[in-house]
């Protein structure tokens, strides 16, 4: 099974008011383990980059100048994303962004029923406690302390090992559960354990030519045991 964790960071809130997506991060997991391969791209948003958003992510106008636009590498983006379910923390966000340039390139959006959202998950798993990435983080003991600034593939890395705790990952990986879970975190159903391929039964009958070596061997015995009862009989 394989899906993709990404994270995005923008110039702001709104696509329908002009913000751009500038940094897409991406983390392949294969049976809810990291494969080592990522994606991770920055693009020029052709406009400024407000201080708020800035100040944020550390993006600036002048660092983003020199990056391709978006509709430049989207064949590569699209490749790695392939058709895997994509998991992302407030997952609406990020997908509102990513169509949004999709359709700037005339690409057709991303199916949502492809979108697994984590947030929506750790309501579900923790109603009333603080949902954010971070809080998440420090509810399992994931380490953050490099996390100075956001930035989408950082993000994407905690998302996978949070993501990986919310679903029971490490268990699963175990092979320990073998279960599915349906789609009730607005994608579809998505299997929590890898199925195991079924291996053939092992033989351990003895050949002829052991069975020749042991009858040899039992003839040197000197009164096994094993045959004293029924020598009395």
């Amino acid at each position: 099974m394989r899906e993709i964790i990404f994270d995005t960071e923008t110039t702001g809130f709104d696509p329908a008011s002009g913000d751009r997506m500038v940094e897409i991060g991406c983390v392949e997991l294969i049976n809810r383990v990291p494969s080592g391969r990522t994606f991770h791209a920055y693009y020029n948003p052709q406009r400024d980059m407000p201080s708020a958003a800035e100040a944020v992510h550390g993006l600036s106008s002048l660092f983003l100048s020199d990056k391709p636009l978006f509709l430049h590498g989207v064949e590569e983006l699209l490749d790695f994303l392939g058709d895997s379910p994509l998991v992302a923390h407030n997952a609406r966000f990020d997908f509102g962004f990513l169509n949004h340039e999709l359709r700037l390139c005339a690409r057709p959006d991303i199916c949502m029923t492809r979108m697994i959202d984590t947030v929506a998950i750790a309501r579900t798993m923790h109603p009333g406690a603080k949902h954010s990435l971070d809080a998440l983080c420090t509810r399992y003991g994931i380490d953050r302390s490099h996390r100075i600034k956001h930035g989408a593939l950082l993000d994407a890395e905690l998302l996978a090992q949070l993501y990986i705790e919310l679903t029971g990952g490490r268990q699963i990986g175990l092979g320990l559960a073998q279960k599915e879970e349906k789609a009730q975190f607005g994608g579809e159903p998505v299997a929590l354990a890898a199925v195991r391929p079924l291996r053939p039964a092992r033989v351990f009958a003895a050949s002829a030519e052991e069975l020749e070596r042991h009858a040899a061997f039992i003839a040197t015995l000197d009164k096994p045991l094993w045959l004293e009862g029924s020598r009395a009989a």
